[in-house]
């Protein structure tokens, strides 16, 4: 899933989330049951677990090209790190 793609699927998030609290609280006030409108809400939050947790296709429409190491031989900075944290050598005084 790309940036755009993440961006996409929160917003889609809050907004399935959100219709589906009015839906619900609509159906159980029509009806004047509280256990219709808890089904309708879990029915809401099913449906958009299923369109923004998987990653679809339509979430990686702008992938990001890495760059390849432009280096490959180069000591890693780690090794490079890692030479210059030795103690200096001791001048032999006792």
């Amino acid at each position: 899933m790309d940036w755009q793609g993440q961006k996409l699927s929160e917003h889609l998030m809050q907004y399935l989330l959100l219709g589906s609290a009015i839906i619900a609280f609509l159906a159980g006030y029509l009806t004047s049951s509280y256990s219709t409108m808890l089904w309708t809400y879990l029915v809401g939050v099913i449906v958009t677990f299923l369109v923004t947790v998987p990653d679809w296709p339509f979430y990686n429409r702008k992938p990001l090209h890495w760059l390849e190491p432009m280096y490959a031989d180069m000591p890693s900075t780690r090794q490079i790190n890692k030479s210059k944290q030795q103690p200096p050598p001791s001048s032999g005084k006792k």
